[in-house]
């Protein structure tokens, strides 16, 4: 049964008269209650509700919160959610389970602006600033190129690799990016300058898999960046000597994939299975064991924050102390959660803390390939070789909804930075919009002439995506 949102009609359910009034007990996201329980009357509005929140969790005023029973949310009065449970009776505590919301809306990406030609080779990694006015894109013509998104048009190639450019990232503060490829070296560039620091970083055996920079709360010169390998290791350089502080042989097998998070560990997913939880001193802190292929692909609750944290909306200087406020605030108090998509067509959610995953997610008929939060935290998105994507939920795993359109794999997917719309792509050549309210397809993106590898939207105003593939051109969507 497909429990994801819906409005409840009059004519199906029975309301209680007026003058009723009910218990109600409101409950965060993580199952702890912001008070034992409130009577209110059944005819209490969502605005009322909100009001009420706000006094008893102590919010900004300006935080709007959506409610929730049994996965059906809050559309009028209470009158109408409490009579769409036939299970419930008066004299119990109706529950309801409340999320904040964002505090804008992205409008959707519905066309093709510019099909930027330059690369020789297919585009195989796309990477927005932070403020989304430049993209940075890699190739298997060992290049970079960095696109200006005023005007559309090329600003530099930056040439130093060997080989394919397989991952780049850019440095939390924006002024730097760090690229690997398939030789296995590792490249640091000074973006003001347009140009590569000193030289390629030589020490991975064989390509590159991931580029992660220390979060900018935890080194707010961005002086770290980590690399991981094929080679099962991972590599932490220093951009400022350019060598190579720490090396932590991790896994037997290749990593898949590597993420640096906030709490300062290391999150590395093996084709061993397991996926490794260390500290920037090549300490291991936990070892997950649970699924029973490679791990393809791992995510974190935190990934958006930990991206954009120093920056807002309008203002390109940066701001530190900002980054530790924002993420603190993501966290709650809690940990990070962790998700992770395997060959063994499931998904698993994960504390550090514990070796064993908190729930087990399953439904995907082939390999899931890739994995990413909402930028909320809320949600899951996963993307299959099965050609589907799949909805979870981001704190207890249930299935939210299964999204069918594409006739190929599911190879990326990136959400618009509102959390109310993913874009994928996919081997069939083409991208598409997903609306996470109607749970459907919104837009159907067609324009690429062979397999989308790779897709970004950019995450700060959130008016452009571009991406890339194998087709060697750099398209650029807009709403």
């Amino acid at each position: 049964m497909d429990q994801t949102k819906k409005k409840i009609k009059p004519n199906q359910i029975t309301l209680l008269p007026p003058d009723t009034r009910v218990f109600v007990t409101l409950i965060n996201p993580y199952g702890e209650e912001a008070q034992k329980s409130l009577e209110l009357s059944v005819n209490t509005t969502k605005e009322e509700l909100q009001s009420i929140l706000q006094q008893l969790v102590k919010t900004e005023e300006d935080q709007v919160y959506s409610f929730f029973h049994n996965n059906i949310e809050l559309i009028d009065t209470l009158n109408q959610l409490i009579a769409s449970d036939p299970e419930y009776k008066l004299e119990n505590t109706f529950s309801l389970t409340y999320h904040p919301q964002s505090l804008f809306r992205i409008q959707p990406i519905t066309r093709q602006t510019a099909a930027l030609e330059g690369h020789e080779q297919p585009v195989l990694c796309v990477q927005f600033r932070t403020h989304g006015d430049v993209l940075a894109t890699g190739s298997g013509d060992t290049t970079i190129r960095l696109w200006d998104m005023l005007t559309e048009t090329p600003i530099a190639t930056l040439k130093g690799h060997k080989n394919w450019v397989l991952c780049l990232a850019w440095s939390p503060d924006c002024k730097y990016i760090a690229s690997g490829s398939h030789d296995g070296q590792v490249c640091i560039w000074d973006v003001e300058t347009n140009s590569l620091k000193g030289q390629p970083l030589i020490g991975h055996t064989k390509w590159v898999t991931s580029i992660a920079w220390q979060p900018m709360h935890l080194d707010e010169e961005c002086t770290l960046v980590a690399s991981s390998s094929k080679d099962g290791s991972v590599r932490i350089w220093s951009r400022i000597s350019l060598s190579c502080l720490i090396s932590i042989n991790a896994h037997q097998k290749a990593i898949t994939k590597m993420l640096w998070g906030g709490q300062g560990h290391i999150y590395t997913a093996s084709e061993d299975t397991t996926i490794g939880v260390w500290n920037k001193s090549g300490k291991r802190v936990q070892e997950l064991k649970g699924h029973g292929h490679w791990v393809n692909s791992i995510a974190l609750h935190t990934d958006y924050t930990i991206r954009c944290a120093c920056f807002s909306e309008g203002n390109t200087e940066i701001n530190r102390k900002q980054a530790k406020v924002l993420f603190d605030k993501m966290l709650n108090g809690k940990n990070e959660r962790l998700v992770s998509g395997s060959d063994d067509q499931t998904l698993m959610l994960w504390e550090y803390t514990s070796s064993k995953p908190k729930v087990r997610m399953t439904g995907h008929q082939q390999q899931v390939n890739h994995v990413q939060f909402s930028p909320d935290g809320r949600y899951i998105v996963s993307a299959s070789f099965d050609k589907s994507l799949r909805i979870w939920d981001g704190y207890n795993g249930n299935w939210i909804a299964t999204l069918r359109g594409h006739v190929g794999s599911v190879y990326q997917v990136s959400w618009s930075s509102d959390s109310r719309y993913m874009l994928s792509a996919s081997k069939d050549s083409t991208l598409k919009l997903w609306s996470l309210q109607k749970k459907k397809l919104a837009f159907d993106l067609p324009g690429h002439a062979d397999e989308v590898y790779a897709v970004d939207w950019a995450p700060i105003g959130g008016e452009k995506a571009g991406s890339g593939g194998k087709d060697r051109r750099v398209k650029i969507w807009r709403h």
